[in-house]
């Protein structure tokens, strides 16, 4: 009885534990969702509208960039792009199966598919493959209920029309790399392409444009409902730039047997007109992603496609050195243009001969006469009497041995060598005989063919150091100047030496005994001045030179002399200048000269052309930065 007693009272203590517990529970519910439904019920309500109310980022076009005339040199053309959305695909690697044996998937695509995968959310699609070719999207969107989670998207792809032609220019797109996507939130789009090279990279911002948004419903798992709100950003500017399309295409032509470079700028104002250097590259295969196999065929290949050598190379300029030397002395007043020289093929400086090119010499000769034959020991005496620090000094006066502020990555410096360089850099004492060595522009002295097209542009100007620019300064705003944008400084070199120069230059081409007499321009009004070069890429050894020297033709390809040429046209009133450099192509008389004649006698044909039809063109606003752009040969201003 008792123990029925105990049993009845613990149950009712139990009983009534369990309520409270229960009212307590239910009470701390109620209060709580009091709390989320009154108290902060304007807040969630905000949180709620965030959540179904998504912002997505939507990248602008990128401006194009087109030549002088208006001509289209890249642009956007729109693409197709295949993509998987996982968590509809289910299995993703079956998936990739069936679509690798419709439009081939390789194993570093796959990888990266994969990893992408991955790394996102199950609904977030990933690309699979980029531009698709109208006959695979047809073959996807024939198999489309056989392949659940693959979509179709529409998308733009940049486009170089001219591909390999004006690479070294123009540069390439290519995909964000996680270093880069910091800053801005355009970088984070997975399809966003920024510029790496050339124009595309020196001007990536102005072409990059604003991003747009659009404003989309999802629902509780981010998918997209429906789109409320769009606006598309501002696309970015189109650039003009002074390339010349049509001399540009016909110097990379000419280069297009040899590994070389060509330089064209306009004499009055620096803008260039045509910058090719060969072997090139496609930069589309940048902007689709390029494959391991073409990446290491691009480091093997020996002639480096991927420098752009107009304005990276360096070499030794050889003989287009020999005005530099000439207006040093000049200008020092160490010679004058009629000192005179006896040439015999060989002089002497202590116990080491230097030769002459010819080897039996070239007689007496004064400067005239020693820049249109190009002989080696005037320009020995010469050096001898100016010393280095002047070549060096009159060298970066007009153009040389620093870099110039092109607004293209990747310019070299080039080197004049000087007394005090040489202590610094080898720790040695300089020597006489470097200097005569200096002198004809071999030994340390390097330059690059764009440094030898602006040396020469001064030197035909006269007037002004004129500065090289591939895009008209301000063309792309105020915050994308290129470097060297403001007014050129004055030469600051006599009238007359100059002259001098520009005679012997005239020698060269249309002497009787100049170095480049077989490749003048024959058509009345149009003639070239230039200079030869022959730079040699290994050191002729006495026994070589008692034997006779090995032709270049006999030698392997390497070991050949480099071939350069520099000159300028018309004679009479100065408007285009010109470097050519033929890596190993011998001498420059037969392998660069008759380059550069194709090129000026085209480009001033071009004029002539566009005078004829007179047709100003779309290319006004940058033929007003390249000055007399469209005047005929002797219009503009020539030299003083």
């Amino acid at each position: 009885m008792y123990r029925d007693q105990d049993r009845h009272k613990q149950f009712t203590r139990r009983a009534l534990v369990l309520a409270g517990a229960k009212l307590a529970a239910f009470g701390m519910l109620g209060g709580r969702l009091y709390y989320l439904q009154v108290v902060e019920s304007s807040r969630y309500a905000t949180l709620a509208e965030d959540n179904r109310i998504n912002l997505r980022l939507l990248p602008p076009p990128r401006g194009r960039i087109l030549d002088r005339h208006g001509r289209p040199l890249a642009l956007n053309r729109p693409t197709y792009r295949m993509v998987v959305v996982p968590e509809q695909a289910g299995d993703v690697e079956q998936i990739l199966d069936t679509i690798a044996a419709m439009v081939g998937i390789d194993e570093d695509e796959r990888r990266r598919i994969l990893r992408d995968v991955a790394r996102k959310r199950a609904f977030v699609p990933v690309t699979v493959r980029d531009d698709l070719a109208w006959e695979d999207v047809a073959r996807i969107e024939v198999n489309a209920p056989d392949l659940p989670g693959i979509g179709i998207e529409q998308g733009q792809s940049r486009l170089y029309p001219h591909g390999a032609e004006l690479a070294h220019v123009l540069g390439y797109v290519a995909a964000v790399s996680e270093q880069e996507a910091k800053d801005d939130p355009l970088l984070q789009l997975p399809d966003f392409r920024i510029g790496k090279s050339g124009i595309e990279h020196t001007y990536d911002l102005p072409l990059r444009g604003t991003g747009g948004r659009s404003e989309v419903e999802v629902n509780a798992y981010g998918r997209i409902i429906r789109e409320l709100d769009r606006y598309d950003g501002e696309p970015g500017t189109d650039l003009r730039i002074a390339i010349d399309l049509e001399l540009q295409q016909l110097a990379q032509r000419r280069l297009e047997q040899e590994s070389g470079a060509v330089v064209v700028i306009d004499v009055q104002t620096g803008a260039v007109l045509a910058l090719a250097s060969n072997p090139s590259y496609d930069p589309s295969a940048f902007n689709r992603g390029l494959r391991s196999e073409e990446w290491r065929a691009l480091l093997a290949d020996p002639r480096s496609p991927l420098t752009n050598k107009a304005i990276a190379g360096q070499y030794a300029p050889g003989s287009t050195f020999k005005m530099v030397t000439a207006l040093a002395g000049l200008e020092r007043g160490v010679v004058s243009p009629d000192t005179r020289v006896f040439c015999g093929g060989v002089t002497r400086l202590g116990s080491h001969k230097f030769h002459c090119w010819k080897r039996w010499g070239h007689g007496t000769l004064d400067m005239r006469d020693a820049i249109e034959q190009s002989c080696d020991l005037y320009f020995y005496e010469v050096a001898k009497r100016a010393g280095v620090d002047r070549l060096a000094a009159m060298g970066h006066r007009l153009g040389l041995g620093h870099t110039l502020g092109i607004d293209l990555p990747g310019e070299r410096t080039g080197l004049l060598p000087t007394r005090d360089w040489k202590v610094a850099t080898l720790g040695q004492p300089w020597h006489q005989g470097e200097t005569l060595i200096a002198g004809i522009g071999q030994g340390f002295v390097l330059s690059t063919p764009l440094q030898l097209a602006v040396m020469t542009a001064r030197i035909a100007n006269g007037r002004e150091q004129v500065m090289p620019h591939v895009v008209r300064p301000g063309a792309a705003g105020a915050a994308a100047q290129p470097p060297n944008a403001g007014a050129p400084e004055p030469l600051g070199i006599s009238p007359a030496h100059l002259q001098v120069v520009r005679d012997g230059m005239i020698g060269v081409v249309n002497g009787s005994r100049g170095t480049a007499r077989r490749a003048a321009i024959t058509e009345n009004g149009m003639e070239m001045a230039g200079k030869t070069g022959t730079s040699q890429v290994r050191r002729i050894t006495a026994a070589e030179r008692a034997a006779g020297i090995s032709k270049n033709e006999d030698l392997p390809w390497e070991r050949r002399d480099h071939a350069l040429f520099v000159g300028y046209a018309p004679i009479q009133a100065p408007r285009y200048a010109v470097a050519v450099i033929i890596e190993h192509g011998g001498g420059g008389s037969k392998a660069a000269a008759p380059v550069a004649k194709d090129i000026l006698l085209a480009a001033q044909h071009m004029d002539v052309l566009r005078i004829a039809r007179h047709k100003p063109g779309p290319g006004a606003g940058a033929d007003a930065d390249a000055g007399a752009a469209h005047a005929a040969p002797g219009a503009s201003g020539g030299p003083t």
